[in-house]
């Protein structure tokens, strides 16, 4: 029996201490709090937009709705041929789980997307590590593994047709689909 209620305090310390080793104080990691950037990187859009440039995204849109909405942008961008989540779409991404969290209902499919550099299989599987790597940040955050769900369409759904480097970075995305 003592036993039992050693490992029961044991365990709760150890979910506190994931909670406290996990919990933000907001803001990205250059230091915006709004996740706006001052050295000129790619901004976000609105899915299906075709808006890629800019200089980030201001409080009021990358923030949760004041009446409970889904947050307005819908879209991540990434790097070529990389799966981490840059800083600047982290403001994007803690307001979706602000939102998924408050509302337990919700469900959201996380599409993966990739330009089309590359083999079929291989934009596949990045799709899906992009996707996956949005889902982890949003568990970590507190998000339920069951409202989330991954999807990768690879280069199958372009975003932006063409062969340039801007084109290419406006395929390299994933949207929240509510």
């Amino acid at each position: 029996m003592q036993l039992k209620s050693h490992a029961r305090t044991l365990a709760i310390a150890l979910s506190l201490a994931l909670i406290a080793g996990c919990s933000s104080t907001g803001g990205s990691r250059d230091g915006s709090m709004d996740g706006t950037r001052t050295d000129g990187g790619v901004g976000t859009g609105v899915a299906g937009s075709g808006q890629v440039g800019g200089t980030g995204v201001s409080g009021d849109r990358a923030g949760q709705q004041a009446d409970g909405r889904i947050p307005e942008v819908r879209t991540i961008y990434f790097d070529f041929d990389r799966d981490t989540i840059r800083p600047e779409f982290e403001s994007v991404l803690v307001a979706h789980a602000r939102y998924l969290r408050s509302n337990g209902n919700a469900r959201v499919v996380l599409q993966g997307h990739t330009d089309e550099r590359g083999t079929r299989e291989y934009n596949m599987a990045l799709g899906e590590r992009r996707a996956n790597s949005v889902k982890r940040f949003l568990e970590v955050q507190g998000v339920s593994p069951s409202q989330l769900e991954v999807v990768s369409y690879g280069e199958e759904r372009l975003a932006v047709r063409g062969n340039g480097e801007d084109a290419h970075a406006q395929n390299r995305r994933v949207v929240f689909a509510y």
